[in-house]
């Protein structure tokens, strides 16, 4: 069913980062999210006017406020298309994280409202009448709701988007419910223990749990999370494909929605280099990068020297001191100025955001390093400490 439903709405559906695909993807999933719960209304509302169950009555209505985070889905699909403007000139593309946080609190309040009114009924029980009609309406949301799970699940993997899967848990979530209350009503005529309280109470957490992981990953999303290793791997294997390149650092990626990337990365070149050749370079390396990953790419140049041997000796020194120090540090943009006196050597040190950095030891280390092989040379380091932006 839902490869059908891809087929006949979703037109060029194979080219899933394009944003207009994205867009009828989401449109897809919140009408076929909207006519679903109204038809679920409609039928448990007769249900329960027909029985006179207030727990069914009550479940239709429920089904109405599920029809919001449809909407939040359509009209976050539809206002991410909108063009850049003076106003936002990265596009629009985020408020799919805003509608994935609205989805997310939504559940989360749902889980709080369970939960109290669970501890209610622990302490508090009311009676559940067994009833066929009852049972019936409930396996018939179960059945329509998992579906829903699974189809917004798909089309989330397939987008990459974390409003469709946050709209598959919340279905999820939504199945675990009617599950308990099945199996509350189906045992009610058999036990007196509280039953309906208790796995209320326990599938409640569960659900809590959902909602705050799923805010926390939405917020990590506004604020700014580095780029996956895939992506930025890819990045450097095309940077570092061509020859005149020698090193790339500082790469940062910056997300303002799914499919609405921009980078920025320094790339070492020999100074000795032609200008204009590099320039034209770099220049056909971003518009791979845009081709390739669809990500817009600023790339500037450091000039560095590769033609003095004892440059390259030292620079291999005091990588040498640092591996022994801590694998994970790197040095780039290497320098060598020599004088009379002494010789000075400027670099930069990349530093893991979960190592501390401790400028006097790694000044330290280095110059024991450099001491013990040029003992006759009084080095002067002008270091400049990083951090990696990137996975």
């Amino acid at each position: 069913m839902t490869k059908l439903l891809i087929k006949l709405f979703v037109k060029d559906s194979t080219n899933v980062h394009d944003k207009v695909v994205r867009t009828r993807y989401g449109i897809l999933s919140s009408v076929v999210g909207i006519i679903l719960n109204i038809l679920l209304f409609i039928v448990k509302y007769i249900l329960g006017s027909m029985s006179g169950s207030i727990a069914i009555t009550s479940s239709a209505f429920d089904h109405l406020s599920d029809c919001a985070s449809c909407i939040v889905t359509l009209f976050g699909a539809k206002l991410s298309l909108k063009p850049a403007d003076k106003d936002h000139p990265f596009g629009h593309g985020r408020v799919e994280y805003v509608a994935t946080f609205i989805i997310s609190s939504l559940i989360l309040i749902m889980g709080i409202q369970l939960f109290r009114s669970a501890v209610e009924k622990v302490f508090e029980p009311n009676k559940i009448v067994f009833s066929y009609v009852v049972i019936i309406s409930l396996v018939l949301s179960l059945l329509v709701k998992l579906w829903m799970s699974f189809f917004n699940q798909k089309i989330g993997k397939t987008i990459s988007s974390k409003t469709m899967l946050a709209a598959a848990v919340d279905s999820r979530n939504d199945c675990l419910n009617t599950i308990i209350t099945i199996i509350s009503a189906s045992l009610s005529p058999f036990v007196s223990f509280p039953l309906d309280g208790v796995l209320g109470a326990l599938v409640s957490v569960f659900i809590i749990k959902n909602g705050i992981d799923l805010i926390k990953d939405t917020v990590d999303d506004l604020l700014g999370k580095p780029a996956d290793r895939e992506t930025t791997e890819a990045i450097k294997s095309t940077i570092l494909s061509h020859s005149l390149i020698c090193g790339v650092h500082d790469l940062m990626i910056h997300n303002y929605g799914p499919g609405n990337l921009f980078g920025t990365c320094h790339v070492e070149v020999d100074k000795a280099g032609n200008i204009a050749d590099i320039h034209d370079l770099i220049d056909r390396i971003e518009r791979d990068i845009f081709t390739k990953d669809g990500i817009i790419m600023t790339i500037h140049m450091d000039p560095v020297d590769l033609s003095d041997p004892l440059a390259l000796e030292y620079k291999k020194t005091v990588e040498d001191a640092l591996l022994e120090h801590n694998r994970q540090y790197k040095v780039h943009d290497f320098r060598m100025v020599t004088g009379n006196t002494h010789t000075n050597l400027v670099f930069d040190v990349v530093v893991p955001f979960d190592v501390k950095i401790d400028k006097e030891s790694v000044e330290t280390i280095i110059k024991n390093k450099l001491l013990e092989k040029y003992p006759e040379v009084n080095f002067y380091l002008v270091i400049t400490y990083d951090r990696d932006f990137c996975l």
